[in-house]
């Protein structure tokens, strides 16, 4: 099933309610962040500028449920108790789960569609197990979290490029979400002047088969999305491979010197499909 709201997803702090429709504008979904982007201290004040928004029994909420996506604090902290009774008196049901570690944590969360979020050394090792849960409809990763968990310092090295463990949790949760048909999300670049970097990595998400890309600034969105829409002449291509498939008939043919199958053709497929055709 496929989940996608579209390529860009930005991050909103909770205790923020006046970045929120601001958030939701800018971005193909807004993710409002009850975790990290919250201090301990501030955790309820979120909640209740979450409630807030709501307005009077019947209003339009400020933020489209379709759209909006929750992230709520680990499953089995007090925190996570809190969020949760917070979302039951809300329309939202759109919910990211931190650091996700197991199939009985989603389990728990029947009546909500659930983007696991894989940030951990367990969560990693699990990722397929979480991705069977029938109302997982996405997996993310995050790096950070990740290097923590295994005592680490920094998942990248200076040139931004990511380290081999970071680049094994991202083809693992990758390919766990693929493997049961759900969404795969990739994770933020923290270095938000670096548009350049972020837009090569945001290639890459797309060539490798990310479906979206999550954002923490506003002006990383443009770049996300330019890099999954596909260029007038990847869809020319693309058109013109199916074209020549279709004179061809089934089976193998070749094409501009290249064996053509079933695989490439697939390829084609998606560009033509993230392209709107």
């Amino acid at each position: 099933m496929s989940f996608l709201m579209g390529p860009a997803l930005l991050f909103c702090p909770a205790d923020r309610p006046e970045r929120y429709q601001k958030a939701s504008e800018r971005s193909d979904g807004v993710i409002v962040d009850l975790e990290d982007a919250v201090a301990p201290a501030d955790k309820q004040r979120a909640r209740g500028a979450i409630l807030a928004q709501l307005g009077a029994e019947g209003d339009v909420p400020e933020l489209d449920p379709s759209r909006t996506i929750i992230r709520v604090n680990p499953a089995g902290t007090e925190a996570f108790e809190k969020d949760m009774h917070c979302l039951k008196h809300t329309p939202y049901r759109h919910i990211m789960l931190a650091k996700a570690e197991s199939a009985a944590q989603l389990k728990e969360l029947e009546g909500y569609s659930v983007i696991a979020l894989c940030e951990t050394a367990l969560g990693v090792v699990n990722a397929a197990a979480i991705a069977a849960e029938p109302n997982v409809v996405g997996l993310m990763w995050g790096a950070e979290d990740l290097l923590a968990s295994l005592g680490g310092t920094s998942s990248r090295f200076d040139d931004g490029a990511y380290r081999a463990v970071a680049l094994h949790a991202r083809s693992a949760v990758l390919l766990a979400a693929a493997a049961f048909g759900k969404d795969a999300i990739d994770s933020v670049y923290v270095n938000i002047p670096d548009l350049a970097g972020l837009a090569l990595e945001s290639r890459d998400a797309v060539a490798s088969g990310f479906g979206s890309k999550a954002c923490i600034h506003p002006n990383q969105v443009p770049v996300v999305r330019e890099a999954y829409a596909p260029s007038e002449a990847d869809v020319t291509a693309a058109t013109e491979l199916r074209e020549a498939a279709a004179a061809a008939g089934s089976g193998v043919f070749q094409y501009k010197g290249k064996m053509i199958d079933g695989p490439i053709l697939k390829h084609a497929d998606a560009t033509l499909r993230r392209a709107g055709h």
